[in-house]
């Protein structure tokens, strides 16, 4: 099987966005990293990962994320608008 192109800058920017919104909504939940990975049967590693964009996770994990943190996926990975040019 061939390997996946490395992600574009787009991509990358939208992983650090989504790790962001994901520290935010933990925080204002105030979890801390170990907790929400406990309750996501990961490692806090893993978890410090996806927080830092240095990972991609799997739509099942951030389905189980949001749930941990409870709030709805879709407050996880919400694009705000671009204003236009």
């Amino acid at each position: 099987m061939p390997s996946s192109p490395p992600p574009t800058e787009r991509v990358l920017a939208r992983r650090r966005e989504i790790g962001d919104q994901i520290r935010a909504a933990r925080k204002a939940a105030s979890l801390t990293q170990e907790a929400v990975a406990l309750r996501v049967d990961m490692t806090l590693a893993q978890y410090n990962r996806i927080e830092q964009a240095h990972a991609s996770p799997l739509l099942d994990t951030l389905i189980r994320i949001a749930d941990a943190i409870g709030v709805p996926l879709a407050h996880l990975v919400r694009e705000e608008p671009r204003p236009a040019p």
